[in-house]
């Protein structure tokens, strides 16, 4: 097909685009990325997006907005980097900002429980549709099926998802030596520093920013540290920030912005939206150069196929968990099943189409 855009106009057309209609957390997002980056637009092969997936679940940072910014480079550069990231939040933020000036002037949020009661359902469609695809690039070998297994069950168990990708890429290596013996080097990486001044918010969320593994939902956790315990914010508000974070498109960390907006009004919404994210930006301009070269040391693409393997599963978990407190009754259970016929036999509808579905029949099917 001929695509008469140019290539950062592609990637600002798809990320704002995904930034208003991703709901359901990282897993589903990158879902949705894979659909449409790999899938649909053919911009990297299944096999290198899985890699990017492996190498994002180690460093710090919201993992599915940090895909966008990998997303963004392959296709446009380091300035579709920066674009694809900063449109993909964009909308979240906005709708985040609206909602924290909604809950300031009358204390309370807007009711959206009925439609996001029916895009949960949708959306484990949309991962399953994904994990499959992703499962047959990462599951290569007999070995790497049984660590993606064992990510899984440490995951359930209660293992956090970041031991669980170290452990099995370690366990990777391990079974790398015990076929052959050769030597690897490493390259050195380049220190990429940028210095912000500014005022205790920004800072505080900087700080979070760089430090947060794993789910945005770790967040609430290192809030609670940072500002409930500091009597900076009740926990109510930490409860409805995260609400926010939950029931609005895009990065979950966008709770961020609510929490600035408590503390200090709209600069402060600003200043805690740039903290939390601008680590992530760092991050990503460091590594996406490096995941190239990775792959042409033996040592160390044994390392991230395992890693990849355990991606695999650590999504797969998460599924089940979302699929657990979410399939609770018949009419949940409906919407994942026609969901899943969707995703599975009519695979040229595109993700938003089946999440907007499944908000209209979770409304439709509340009034029953």
């Amino acid at each position: 097909m001929t695509n008469n855009k140019s290539p950062l106009k592609e990637v600002a057309s798809l990320f704002f685009k995904l930034g208003c209609i991703a709901f359901g957390g990282p897993a589903s997002h990158i879902a949705m990325m894979e659909d449409e980056v790999v899938e649909k637009r053919k911009w990297m092969t299944h096999q290198h997006f899985l890699d990017l997936i492996g190498a994002t679940n180690l460093i710090p940072g919201p993992n599915s907005t940090e895909m966008t910014m990998h997303c963004g480079y392959e296709r446009a550069g380091w300035k579709g980097l920066f674009v694809a990231g900063g449109l993909f939040i964009l909308p979240a933020v906005t709708i985040t900002l609206f909602f924290a000036w909604l809950y300031v002037e009358y204390g309370q949020l807007p009711e959206v429980e009925p439609f996001i009661y029916g895009i949960k359902p949708a959306v484990i469609a949309i991962i399953l549709s994904a994990l499959y695809k992703l499962g047959k690039k990462a599951i290569k070998t007999t070995e790497l099926g049984i660590l993606g297994f064992l990510t899984v069950a440490a995951c359930l168990a209660g293992v956090h998802e970041i031991v669980a990708l170290f452990g099995c890429g370690l366990l990777g290596v391990l079974i790398y030596f015990a076929k052959m013996s050769r030597k690897t080097t490493q390259s050195i990486v380049p220190l990429f520093l940028l210095q912000i001044g500014g005022w205790k918010i920004l800072f505080t969320f900087l700080k979070v920013g760089a430090i947060l593994y794993g789910s945005g939902y770790v967040l609430f956790a290192f809030l609670d540290a940072e500002l409930v315990s500091t009597g900076l914010l009740s926990r109510q508000e930490l409860i409805d920030a995260v609400a926010v974070g939950q029931m609005t498109p895009g990065p979950v960390l966008s709770t961020a912005t609510f929490i600035g907006y408590q503390l200090g009004g709209f600069t402060g919404a600003i200043a805690a939206t740039i903290g939390i994210f601008l680590p992530s930006f760092i991050f990503v301009t460091i590594l996406n150069p490096l995941v190239h070269k990775i792959r042409k040391f033996p040592l160390l693409s044994a390392f991230l196929d395992a890693v990849n393997a355990a991606a695999v599963g650590v999504i797969l978990a998460v599924c089940f968990e979302m699929g657990r407190e979410t399939l609770t009754d018949w009419k949940t259970i409906l919407i994942a099943v026609a969901s899943l016929i969707m995703v599975f036999y009519f695979k040229k509808v595109n993700s938003a189409f089946v999440v907007v579905g499944g908000a209209i029949l979770g409304y439709l099917l509340t009034l029953v």
